[in-house]
């Protein structure tokens, strides 16, 4: 085993290389995330279970859109294998306007879905808090989007260390702003979880501006600029932007849904468990976003290879994600293991609370596994372009299996918040097992048998 894995030292070290700026910056806004949670639950519970819901059902949407926007990686790999520097530029651009007409159609769903707050069943005490807080959160989505082109762009072509400093430089100013209008401090007024909101509002606006002033000022980006500029928005790359995003983001929109509507079921149950919830969720997001860190890399990679023609490469670089991923969940169970006892008194001092997140952890331990494997798997297909099965897959383990076992093990057999979050890892499992079905036979047709077989080790 040993000899096995030093033998995919460069492939390793490769995609550490490419995933960890990512990771960074990516944990910068989940570290934001964890100062929102715990900013806003010292301010108030009936806050924090406010922005539980609102969180949910927005995350929901800027995952669909940020899974959308994804479909430059493929595109950029093979334009870059091929060195075709001004295509990329065109791209960029056509990327741009795909994305807009998206978050058109994303932030008219979620205005359909804010004048029909009060049919959700949400505790009627909290409702005065979600209004406000969803609307500004709604509005936010454009400029996430617009960011997440120009964020596709330069972690295509293996340089994001750009977006991890504009991420960061963003989340800082995040946490900054929390401070300062949620709790009024240096003249301000005290916000609460209104003024969390128009804090990341503002960070959004910024992180977008300064993509934009590297991608215009940046000497390395001249022959980009320079495809920019010249480049047409045409109708064709139009539709083949939409064919890959489409699929992509409707993948990972179905497992943010299904998140978001196990946030209704347990608001259901009440505001306590609504509470956990959130602050569960936040702790699993830290772990969720290494393995997207990975798996973006793994699609980077797998995009450039396919581009180059080297199938070879392509299976050793998704063999090596997933030998990571599994690295990775190995360190995240075992820290979640120590914190258990004391994790909730960071974001709340309600005991009840505190008692229903010691219930979580372990759950959260258990699906570690099927959710690192999913994510280095749908990566490799997504770099390979091989968009709409993935979909297909995510609408099974997700709509047809997790939203019904939650509900089951929630309500009719009454586990309550337990049973929902044991739907996640029946999910991801089944998910694990159709993805490593088809990586084999879409790697592997390309491969010699005893190399398609070695996939599957």
């Amino acid at each position: 085993m040993h000899k096995k894995l030093k033998n995919y030292q460069d492939y390793y070290r490769s995609l550490i290389t490419l995933g960890v700026p990512i990771i960074i910056g990516q944990l910068g806004g989940i570290i934001t995330g964890f100062a929102d949670t715990i900013m806003v639950g010292q301010h108030s519970t009936e806050e924090l279970a406010a922005a539980s819901f609102v969180n949910n059902v927005i995350n929901a949407f800027i995952i669909l859109g940020t899974g959308f926007s994804f479909n430059l990686t493929p595109l950029i790999g093979e334009s870059l294998a091929r060195r075709k520097r001004i295509a990329i530029g065109t791209w960029l651009k056509n990327s741009l306007v795909a994305n807009l007409s998206t978050t058109l159609l994303l932030l008219s769903i979620l205005t359909l879905i804010y004048l029909n707050l009060d049919s959700m069943g949400q505790p009627a005490e909290i409702m005065p808090l979600i209004r406000p807080y969803f609307a500004i959160s709604l509005f936010s989505i454009i400029f996430v989007m617009m960011a997440n082109s120009f964020r596709q762009f330069v972690e295509g072509i293996a340089n994001p260390s750009i977006s991890m400093w504009v991420l960061l430089a963003g989340n800082l100013l995040n946490v900054a702003g929390n401070y300062l209008l949620i709790y009024g401090k240096c003249g301000l007024p005290e916000m609460g979880l209104l003024g969390a909101g128009i804090s990341t509002l503002l960070s959004r606006i910024v992180m977008l501006g300064l993509f934009i002033a590297v991608f215009m000022r940046g000497k390395a980006y001249r022959s980009y600029r320079k495809g920019f500029a010249l480049g047409r928005i045409n109708t064709a790359s139009w539709k083949k932007l939409n064919a890959i995003g489409w699929p992509i983001g409707l993948q990972q929109g179905l497992e943010a849904g299904t998140f978001c509507i196990t946030a209704i079921m347990v608001g259901w149950i009440g505001k306590l468990e609504l509470a956990a919830h959130q602050i569960a969720i936040t702790v699993s997001l830290i772990s969720f976003t290494i393995y997207l860190g990975l798996g973006a890399a793994v699609a980077i990679r797998t995009a450039y290879y396919k581009g180059a023609g080297n199938w070879e490469m392509v299976r050793k670089i998704t063999l090596a994600g997933n030998h990571l991923a599994l690295m990775v969940v190995a360190v995240i169970c075992l820290m979640l293991f120590i914190a258990r006892p004391w994790l909730g008194y960071l974001f709340t001092n309600d005991e009840e609370v505190i008692r229903i997140v010691r219930v979580i952890i372990p759950i959260l331990m258990l699906y570690q596994l099927g959710d690192s494997i999913q994510i280095i798997l749908t990566n490799a297909l997504r770099g390979l372009a091989d968009v709409n099965v993935i979909m297909i897959i995510s609408l099974i383990a997700n709509f047809a299996i997790a939203i019904p076992a939650g509900y089951a093990l929630g309500f009719i057999f009454d586990f309550g918040i337990a049973g929902i979050w044991f739907s996640y890892p029946i999910s991801f499992a089944c998910s694990v097992i159709m993805l490593t079905i088809r990586a084999r036979r879409q790697i592997g047709s390309h491969l010699s048998p005893d190399r398609s077989i070695a996939l599957g080790r």
